[in-house]
């Protein structure tokens, strides 16, 4: 397929949407700058360094780096050498669960001010996750307020991205959908050709829709990933290999195999934010989203069902020595944001355990929350001497263990993810089966 010509981008925010698109967008033959006020990750990105893990992202980023790529922190600089701008910052989540804009409204005042010296036409493209109704009612007044200038002298686009954490850019390469919502069809256009060279069509909408969208498929995917934990909590009580269940009904073309998996529950930067944000949208409007408030519930007691298995088993948890395999929310990633690990080890810790753990790239930032639990570089030396263990990420290597829980003081083993298969000699409890 035939790309279009190359076109000036701007990417602000480099984390792991920015980076990532900033890379892929490179590697379809765009040119690139980079936007951060982190001076480190400037350095880091010009040097050809990832500032973050991510599966092919290195290799690309060293091969355009310095050539199609390069970051800065001078908006100016950028807005005035890119025709399109992407706003790929954070949108966290506030005490109460809604999303938190103040780092899209600084970006948005930023963008503002350097766009109101440019002459020509510029498209400002929102990629964060924002919940409907932001692109028009926040982003494009404060950059009007702070540009001087009005929609239509400038595009604004709502660009949502749709990229799993551990394959974002084979994601961003081969997409599903690509969703552009704009509000003329020139800024909508310009915005659909970045993407030529991906086979893949462009879905155009408007902007509150494309927001839609992204929550509606991030919450769907959330709700069938807590209805088989419901199911699996059920088929628990009735001796039901709740697999075996989901495996049946996952053959049905209207609902499908994926997101199927019981166990210990979804986390990182996107579902439980996302759904969290979304309900305080529906509240906001007055409508009380109570099948995605019970997707939530249901998320958030899983971990402590863990606890629960455990001490049913072994009783109280004072001086016991717990192992915990897998720390980041899912494996190929060190995230930990949301991780399921987090409310088991802090109720670990709360209940007197002593608690040894190992992920095979999360544990120096699970040490940044928890430094006093122990951590170890293999499982076999994080199970040694261990009363039980609780597996919690699904890391391909936690698969073969075998001979490692020979270590063990007491061979229990509370599988969090239906990683590992039961032997003779080890009393393996599933969390949902």
């Amino acid at each position: 397929m035939g790309k279009k010509s190359p076109m000036r981008i701007s990417i602000i925010g480099t984390g792991y949407v920015g980076t990532v698109s900033a890379v892929c967008f490179a590697e379809l033959g765009h040119e690139v700058i980079c936007v951060d006020v982190d001076r480190s990750k400037i350095d880091r990105i010009n040097a050809g360094i990832a500032p973050i893990y991510e599966e092919g992202l290195s290799g690309l980023l060293k091969k355009h780096a310095g050539k199609r790529l390069s970051a800065t922190s001078d908006y100016d600089f950028a807005v005035m050498n890119s025709d399109v701008s992407f706003i790929c910052v954070g949108t966290p989540s506030d005490p109460d669960g809604n999303i938190d804009l103040g780092i899209v409204k600084a970006a948005s005042a930023s963008l503002g001010d350097s766009l109101r010296a440019k002459k020509g036409y510029h498209v400002i493209v929102v990629k964060s996750t924002v919940v409907p109704e932001t692109t028009e009612k926040v982003v494009l007044p404060i950059i009007e307020k702070r540009s001087g200038k009005r929609a239509g002298d400038f595009g604004i686009v709502m660009n949502p991205e749709f990229l799993r954490e551990g394959k974002a850019v084979y994601d961003f390469m081969h997409p599903d959908k690509i969703v552009v919502g704009s509000l003329d069809k020139r800024s909508g256009d310009i915005v659909a050709s970045l993407y030529k060279g991906l086979d893949c069509k462009v879905t155009g909408t408007n902007p509150r829709t494309a927001e839609m969208i992204k929550y509606a498929n991030n919450s769907f995917l959330a709700t069938k990933i807590s209805f088989a934990n419901e199911v699996g909590n059920i088929c628990k009580e009735l001796d039901i290999d709740t697999y075996e269940v989901m495996s049946a009904i996952g053959k049905d073309f209207r609902i499908g195999k994926y997101f199927l998996n019981a166990g210990a529950g979804f986390g990182g930067s996107c579902f439980p934010k996302d759904v969290k944000a979304l309900i305080g949208k529906a509240k906001e409007i007055g409508y009380e989203p109570v099948l995605l408030k019970s997707v939530i519930t249901v998320n958030e007691r899983q971990p402590g069902r863990m606890v629960q298995l455990l001490k049913s088993r072994l009783g109280s948890l004072k001086g016991r020595k717990i192992a915990v395999l897998g720390l980041a929310f899912k494996n190929d990633t060190d995230d930990i944001r949301e991780s399921r690990s987090i409310p088991v080890i802090k109720e670990l810790l709360d209940n007197g355990a002593d608690v040894s753990a190992y992920d095979p790239m999360a544990n120096g930032n699970m040490k940044k929350l928890f430094g006093n639990v122990r951590y170890h570089s293999s499982a076999e030396d994080a199970l040694s001497g261990a009363d039980a263990c609780l597996v919690m990420t699904e890391w391909d290597e936690f698969k073969s263990l075998d001979r490692e829980f020979n270590v063990m003081t007491n061979r229990l083993i509370i599988d969090g993810r239906h990683m590992l298969m039961p032997r003779k000699d080890v009393e393996y409890v599933g969390l949902c089966w």
